[in-house]
């Protein structure tokens, strides 16, 4: 990094409260509510394999309001609940831990971004599909922010600047996780929770994801051309005069791509593979996945050469990786544990889904859309947002005749659109304080594509909701 220690820490000021801090006074705020709103239940029903509401079955039941203690035993509770998902993150977050010690994956993307050093039209569409990739295949976030080093020097050396170094990589990867169609920590989790079989829908969301990142490429081939043709017209065109956004070739040191690592991303390819006709042919679920997804793991560090020790330790810092994800899904459980235990959850979703009534489904799937961007904001966590609004938005779908496929999607599209450019975003944040790029320049370059990702995926909502995606 040229100049790095010249970047100045933040002023300190007022701090955003933490994502835990967010979760916990939601539970207190439910067991408040369960004091004052009405107790009610719906009557369900088995269809199928899962479990609908009965539209119209809504009755007022004895209240039982949330006590002091069980408030706090709401916590453990979410967490055994959300047991399945929970170990389900750690084991894939701790077979990509593996996969990332074999050194595969950032020798195959330093591959294809020198490959392409040079090749200006094929440079930025080349980059931007490969992190979409990892994106919608393992939900690539906060581990794209040691790529950018690399994407900014092969960015300035074509005459670009460090925000289209840094956008070949986020907003790559960003598109991937937007589409999500093989993402097991967003749609798999929303799709479990909805009761749908996992990574139903793709051919829908790969045509989604297309639109997103066609739009993704082009508007950041358009940037590139302007500042190309007119260095002055950088939004970082100052901080690059002083050194604050540059790289040197020192960064790219990731080790060459060898025959093992073909073979370590060809297992991972063929897991992928296994698991999607595993789901689609044998019903497989979470227990499955994960076990197959810790297969994949061993094979891959056996392949690389790595001793068993090494496999486990690298194990184990796959699993603090995602440690943060992970028990968010147990706090956001409580919340539901909270409603279910006051008996209020039903009320809220009637209360929803009356004041949905008289909107038309299209109208009702934008408003759910609305709902999970706003919450994006306090919750960014993917796994924490599902686990917080699915097990609402879900039966609102039912009563509204919506497909629950569109539930996901609302969510999907809420959570995934704007980590580019909220402030809460953990792995937004950690790019730019890597790149040197200030949030508002980043802003300033960002909130267009940002806008019109949102309206794609609006659209992508109406005619999901038109043709009824099951």
């Amino acid at each position: 990094m040229n100049k790095g220690d010249t970047r100045k820490e933040p002023a300190p000021g007022f701090r955003f409260p933490h994502t835990y801090a967010i979760l916990f006074a939601v539970v207190i705020i439910a067991a408040a509510l369960s004091y004052v709103i009405p107790a009610g239940e719906f009557e369900r029903v088995e269809v199928g394999d899962r479990t609908e509401v009965v539209p119209g079955s809504y009755t007022n039941v004895e209240q039982s309001p949330v006590s002091f203690f069980e408030l706090f035993k709401a916590i453990p509770t979410g967490l055994i609940d959300g047991a399945s998902i929970i170990f389900y993150i750690f084991l894939v977050g701790g077979a990509f831990g593996i996969i990332r010690a074999t050194g595969a994956i950032e020798a195959a993307i330093q591959k294809v971004m020198v490959a392409v050093k040079g090749r200006e039209k094929l440079m930025i569409p080349v980059i931007m599909l490969v992190f979409s990739i990892l994106g919608f295949t393992t939900g690539m976030s906060e581990e794209a922010i040691i790529f950018v080093p690399v994407g900014i020097v092969l960015a300035t050396a074509l005459g670009y600047d460090a925000i289209v170094g840094t956008a070949m990589v986020t907003l790559g990867a960003a598109a991937g996780f937007i589409g999500g169609m093989l993402n097991p920590f967003t749609v798999g989790i929303a799709q479990q929770i909805a009761e749908l079989t996992i990574f139903s829908g793709w051919g829908f969301r790969t045509i989604v994801y297309l639109a997103v990142l066609g739009t993704g490429i082009l508007y950041v081939m358009h940037y590139a051309k302007k500042v190309q043709k007119n260095p002055e017209s950088s939004l970082v065109y100052e901080e690059s005069k002083k050194g604050m956004v540059n790289f040197t070739d020192d960064v790219m040191d990731f080790e060459a791509l060898r025959k093992r690592h073909i073979m370590i991303l060809a297992t991972f390819v063929l897991g992928i593979i296994i698991n999607v006709y595993g789901i689609f042919q044998y019903g497989w679920f979470l227990t499955e996945l994960s076990a197959n997804f810790f297969l994949i793991g061993l094979i891959a560090g056996l392949v690389g050469g790595m001793r068993i020790n090494d496999i486990f330790d690298a194990f184990i810092d796959g699993m603090k990786l995602v440690v943060y994800g992970a028990i968010i899904v147990g706090f956001a459980r409580a919340i539901v544990v909270v409603l279910e235990s006051g008996v209020i959850i039903d009320s809220v979703i009637h209360g929803m889904s009356s004041i949905l009534d008289f909107l038309p489904p299209s109208i009702t799937a934008l408003g759910m859309l609305v709902i999970q961007v706003i919450i994006n904001f306090f919750i960014p966590s993917g796994s924490g947002q599902a686990m917080t609004t699915m097990p609402i938005m879900t039966p609102i779908a039912d009563l509204q005749n919506i497909s629950r496929q569109v539930a996901v999607l609302a969510y999907q599209y809420g959570d995934g659109i704007t980590n580019t450019i909220i402030p809460t975003s953990a792995s937004l944040m950690g790019v730019l304080a890597v790149s040197g790029i200030p949030y508002i320049k980043w802003v300033r370059f960002v909130w267009k594509v940002t806008v019109l990702w949102l309206v794609i995926a609006a659209a992508a909502l109406v005619v999901a909701t038109i043709i009824g995606i099951s």
